[in-house]
């Protein structure tokens, strides 16, 4: 299989654009509501433990477009399987805010009624789950796959994981198993440059991940530049040629972590920290957009408006809800007997 490096696509209509960056303004205005939150009651001594929302938190800013780009789409039919960072993957495929932000801030009203938290968000409503785990979420898009695939539909599994993850034995028997059995699934690798605190070139032995996929006889794909349009153009390709019964894609797309791997992280192994803001991908589309005439500059604040507007009406919907009784703790945790 010959490796493809998507170029600039054309075609899109103005509408479609403008779509695109909304959904990227809305996942960007919740990501940065949830780090003022977390943010706001874990000092003067940082407690991870402490505060609104307790435990770790990983926030996906800068890595927009690989989710507005692929969740354009798909249906909410269609099933999601994201890392331990993600909220934009969520947001993009549909699943409800207020629930969303409900089980990051550990209420009842979560999606796992508060009990699983921002790392493992299951919502059957949307065909969408997440884990901690890395590469933990490849296998499960298999099964979903097959279930699509055994029943005859359309339906196509779309299985999200870090370049980190693509060393992993789950990634590579993953692939295989995909292959030999051409299942509807698209495997999407987010390279944001950085396992942690670890360096791709200092953790992988090949440039690209996408050239892996020969080895399991499938087109590869990696995406330059973090261009929404260019992963919408790809993106477009895998999930059909999954739909239409020809089997599986992998697909890297070169995108940025603007903040810490973590909430919390200094970020003292980034040598490029500095120049990170000015690769910001938002503003990079509205520029495009505006040069190319498919967007009137004085909407955007309107859309950014109405973005906050939503946000906060899910962030206070989630602090008006209930914690779980402590006597109730372990309820939805563990099977109950008869």
């Amino acid at each position: 299989m010959t490796i493809q490096h998507a170029a600039a696509p054309t075609g899109l209509a103005a509408a479609e654009r403008v779509e695109l960056l909304r959904t990227m303004i809305l996942i960007r205005a919740f990501e940065e509501a949830i780090l003022r939150d977390y943010h706001a009651d874990k000092k003067p001594a940082w407690d991870i433990g402490a505060g609104l929302i307790p435990g770790e938190m990983h926030l996906s800013a800068g890595q927009e477009p690989v989710a507005a780009g692929i969740c354009a789409h798909l249906t909410a039919n269609d099933a999601v399987t994201a890392t331990h960072r993600p909220h934009h993957l969520a947001i993009a495929h549909g699943m409800d805010l207020n629930r969303l932000a409900a089980e990051i801030y550990g209420r009842e009203t979560g999606l796992g009624r508060g009990r699983g938290g921002h790392m493992h968000l299951f919502d059957p409503d949307t065909h969408f789950s997440c884990s901690g785990i890395i590469a933990e979420g490849y296998p499960p898009a298999l099964g979903q796959a097959f279930a699509f695939q055994r029943r005859g539909t359309d339906r196509v599994a779309v299985a999200v994981t870090g370049e980190g993850a693509a060393n992993q034995g789950g990634f590579h028997e993953s692939l295989n198993l995909a292959a030999l059995w051409k299942l509807p699934v698209v495997f999407v690798v987010e390279d944001n440059d950085w396992g942690i605190s670890v360096p791709r070139k200092a953790s992988t032995s090949v440039a690209s991940n996408a050239d892996r996929a020969a080895g399991y006889g499938m087109p590869g794909v990696r995406v330059e530049g973090n261009d929404v349009e260019a992963i919408h153009a790809a993106a477009g390709e895998a999930v059909a040629r999954a739909r239409s019964g020809q089997g599986p894609t992998l697909l890297e797309v070169h995108t940025l972590r603007l903040w810490g791997h973590f909430e919390g992280d200094a970020q003292g192994y980034r040598p490029e920290l500095a120049e990170v803001p000015e690769h910001d991908p938002i503003p990079a589309y509205i520029k495009a957009l505006t040069d190319d005439g498919a967007l009137d500059a004085s909407a955007v604040d309107g859309y950014r408006a109405e973005a906050v507007q939503k946000v906060e009406d899910a962030l206070a919907f989630a602090k008006s809800s209930p914690t779980p009784k402590p006597e109730e703790a372990l309820r939805y945790v563990f099977v109950e007997g008869a």
